[in-house]
């Protein structure tokens, strides 16, 4: 047991002393592989998960969505740097962070240490829900910021858009909320010129009647809205295993001919005795020969011992006890070195090509449920402002301050009329069918809801009460400029196959309205603080 009480907080001031640049070369990403930027040798993940409160799947275990930002607590990351650089970790993925919050002091330390970061821009609270899938003005918001945050510091590599959101076969839907995160945290970094190159990726889980189309799905098409990197959460490798009988041979085979790095999001089972028993045979085997040319590493799930036990160490107060998990993950990194067979950059020309976009099919053993093209629309707040600026009828005041109201009253104007008043806010990813208002919040897409049934009902004074949980304002006008913008924005999502027609749904043959009665019941309330997924 080693304890860091003594000298801790002298350690953080010198941090905060030598915050100013960090000195970690970026890394960047061509072809299959990640290089150094500084002089061109290929770049290996050596990496551990390090978060509290989080489960492997990704989600919180408290209910209450709170979690501790582990790259702003400083007392923590102080005590557990030197545990992590001594077993040989040279990055760390992190779950979710504050982008409100300082985070200089705990990166300074892990440029100190030879450690890069992969940051998921998700939070317990703000994230894509699997079973109510929606991309909005509200997550485009959380995500951005953290973009914001933590591109300052070179040694992040960059963001996972998702974590197991398309979990199994029911979820394929949600892909399309997830690549359209993708495309536009793309695009935002592009836009604030860096001046340096910052990955986005998704984390996928190892589900035998997904995994394939998902990783098809998220590297087909435009570039501009493809990732930047595939990671995947695999726990094949159990106890006593081979490269071959664990099923890792298998996976290496399917990411022969994958064209941007892959690498091992999280592993590490635990089935054989728990974390601390852990012997790390996969670890010596994915930096060998037989997966360098395919991985690029892989990052174990994970440091802290919680109730899952899948933790590296015991944390009790400011001290830290290794177990016997970490010491045999430290033989397995230092025996393992580097490989000798890499790739320079400079010698490298990529062969690989993106792959096929899998076809939508609502049969059979491969469901997959989301078009390629178009994705949900890019959130655009000026959009949402005109259109909200400009309607009779809206929720009252009262009702846009509760989630659970909004939620109510979704499921109460999206299931009259056959759902009609919905369809400008409509999802439909097996289609592409996606309404112009769609990445609204979720109140202002009520709103253009309830607006609608009001002009769906000739303005009778009567359609705009819903028990007082709508009021009439008469004399509500957009500005002068929103005619143009909101033009634009109807032309072009009438362009991909959105706006305000009633279609129907083609995977299911329900018309939207039926389906957005439950659906956004649920995603309002999800919004304001219900269950999410990471």
């Amino acid at each position: 047991m080693v304890s860091f009480r003594n000298g801790a907080k002298a350690f953080a001031t010198l941090a905060l002393v030598n915050r100013a640049i960090a000195e970690l070369p970026p890394i960047i990403a061509k072809g299959q592989y990640f290089f150094y930027s500084n002089n061109g040798s290929q770049f290996f993940m050596k990496g551990v998960a390090y978060q509290q409160g989080i489960q492997v799947d990704g989600a919180p275990v408290e209910e209450d969505h709170k979690y501790t930002d582990p790259l702003a607590d400083t007392t923590s990351c102080t005590r557990d740097i030197p545990f992590l650089k001594k077993a040989g970790t040279n990055t760390i993925r992190v779950y979710a962070i504050d982008p409100e919050e300082d985070h200089s002091v705990c990166m300074k330390l892990l440029d100190d240490a030879g450690i890069y970061v992969v940051a998921d821009l998700s939070s317990p609270a703000e994230s894509i829900d699997r079973v109510n899938p929606s991309w909005t003005l509200d997550h485009l918001e959380r995500y951005t910021k953290v973009i914001e945050e933590m591109a300052k510091y070179s040694n992040v590599i960059g963001f996972f858009a998702g974590n197991e959101v398309a979990n199994n076969a029911s979820y394929t839907p949600s892909a399309a909320f997830v690549k359209a995160a993708v495309r536009d945290s793309k695009k935002f970094i592009k836009s604030k010129n860096y001046g340096r190159w910052l990955g986005v990726g998704y984390a996928n889980n190892d589900d035998p009647e997904t995994r394939d189309n998902l990783a098809s799905y998220f590297n087909c098409g435009d570039p501009e809205e493809a990732v930047d990197f595939w990671g995947f959460n695999i726990y094949e490798w159990c106890g006593e295993s081979t490269f071959k009988t664990s099923g890792y041979e298998e996976r290496t085979k399917e990411f022969e001919k994958y064209s941007v790095p892959a690498f091992f999001a999280e592993y590490g089972c635990n089935t054989e005795g728990g974390g601390a028993k852990r012997l790390f045979q996969d670890t010596g085997v994915l930096y060998s020969s037989q997966m360098n040319k395919v991985w690029s590493g892989g990052i174990v799930y994970g440091y802290f011992n919680e109730e899952n036990d899948y933790g590296l160490v015991d944390i009790k107060g400011n001290s830290v006890t290794p177990n016997k998990g970490y010491s045999n993950l430290a033989s397995q990194i230092k025996a393992s070195s580097f490989p000798t067979n890499t790739v320079n950059q400079a010698a490298y020309s990529p062969t690989n090509t993106p792959r096929a976009c899998p076809a939508v099919s609502t049969q059979g053993a491969e469901v997959w449920e989301a078009v390629a093209s178009p994705l949900p629309p890019s959130p655009d707040a000026e959009v949402c402002d005109c259109m909200f600026s400009g309607l009779k009828c809206k929720p009252s005041d009262k009702v846009l301050n509760n989630a659970t109201a909004i939620g109510e009253l979704f499921g109460t104007v999206c299931g009259l009329l056959e759902g009609k008043a919905c369809n400008g806010i409509q999802h439909v990813a097996a289609t592409g069918d996606y309404g112009v208002y769609s990445g609204c919040t979720p109140a202002q897409q009520l709103a253009h809801a309830l607006d609608e049934y009001y002009k769906l009902q000739k303005n009778a004074a009567d359609a705009c009460s819903f028990g007082g949980k709508a009021v009439l304002d008469t004399k509500a006008t957009a500005a002068s400029k929103c005619s143009d913008v909101l033009s634009s924005a109807s032309a072009a999502a009438g362009d991909k196959g959105g706006g305000n027609s009633d279609k129907k749904d083609a995977a299911s043959g329900l018309r939207f309205g039926q389906f957005a009665m439950i659906g956004y019941l649920v995603a309002a309330m999800a919004v304001g603080g219900a269950m999410v997924v990471l």
